[in-house]
């Protein structure tokens, strides 16, 4: 196999976990061409984000010889690298050089301007941060990578072992990917996105004129809570209520209980062994057939797929 020369380019402040992820995947393997090497703007060292030096074997000239580069994340991620590392990506897209990003780096390669135009991913927490700092991009919130051919971005630390490990499938295919998975104990591929790890807290209210009602709904979110019995129950017009519960949640009834009844449905997954359809009826979502629809729509994940990754194992 002719070789394929991997750099990850490790800016200051790197955080170590995410460097950890294409070292292991990339590194030498008898069934594998992979070359790794570890570049920086200086041949020398680089701090870490957990205050560490971490020794380089290259310099940023490595990325011109480079097949694949790959960037991982890094803790002050709104302050750009340095200008000669923004030069050097920039000239590694121009030449069409693979360039992956891991949660963070997104940032760096954004820097460059190689996501101008395009859509991309970070860790959700950091998506507003992406589109604020390079409006000329945009970001899926909802996915764990986005494969643009040369150029690949994704979410937080595990997405970056989905993604590099999309990269050895594309280049090696399913069976070497599925042997590298096996060893570092890690699923050669996951069902779903990044919304089913985001916590969907319900907003904060502006005023509590309908905290009662609010508060009656989530202890009862079985029933059929129409907006003639939630008005009844507040003692107002339902015309009056949806304006109410608008004004002072920030969203309708309607999307208000069905975020509610997700949120319900998650920790029955999570912490009981009731079937998919018993859990639809007590969170009053109706069917299994209507809960899986909702999940899909709200998390991108089956409710069997998001019970298997998150349901805590009982002592």
């Amino acid at each position: 196999m002719n070789t394929h020369r991997v750099m990850v380019l490790a800016v200051d402040g790197v955080l170590p976990m995410d460097l950890g992820i294409p070292t292991q995947i990339f590194n030498a393997r008898p069934n594998t061409p992979y070359e790794l090497t570890v570049c920086g703007d200086t041949e020398e060292a680089v701090t870490t984000s957990s205050g560490f030096t971490l020794g380089l074997t290259a310099g940023l000239e490595a990325l011109a010889e480079a097949d694949t580069i790959i960037v991982p994340g890094f803790e002050d991620f709104r302050r750009p690298p340095r200008p000669r590392v923004r030069a050097a990506l920039k000239l590694a897209g121009r030449a069409g050089i693979r360039i992956a990003s891991i949660c963070t780096g997104a940032f760096a390669v954004a820097s460059a301007g190689l996501l101008d135009g395009r859509t991309v991913t970070t860790h959700w927490a950091k998506a507003d941060d992406l589109e604020e700092l390079y409006p000329r991009l945009r970001v899926d919130r909802n996915v764990l990578y986005i494969d643009n051919d040369t150029i690949l971005t994704s979410a937080g630390f595990t997405a970056g072992i989905d993604l590099c490990l999309h990269l050895v499938r594309k280049d090696l295919g399913a069976a070497v990917a599925n042997d590298i998975a096996r060893d570092i104990v890690a699923a050669p591929h996951r069902d779903g996105g990044q919304a089913q790890y985001i916590n969907r807290s319900l907003p904060t209210p502006q005023a509590t004129t309908l905290a009662d009602t609010r508060e009656r709904a989530l202890l009862h979110l079985e029933e059929d809570l129409t907006i003639p019995r939630l008005a009844d129950h507040a003692g107002v017009s339902p015309r009056t209520l949806t304006r109410l519960w608008r004004q002072e949640t920030g969203v309708s009834p309607h999307q208000w209980l069905l975020t509610a009844r997700i949120n319900r449905a998650q920790e029955l997954l999570e912490t009981t062994d009731l079937q998919v359809e018993q859990i639809a009826i007590r969170c009053g979502l109706g069917s299994g057939a209507n809960m899986r629809a909702r999940f899909r729509d709200a998390l991108g994940i089956t409710p069997t797929s998001y019970r298997r990754t998150f349901q805590h194992q009982a002592a």
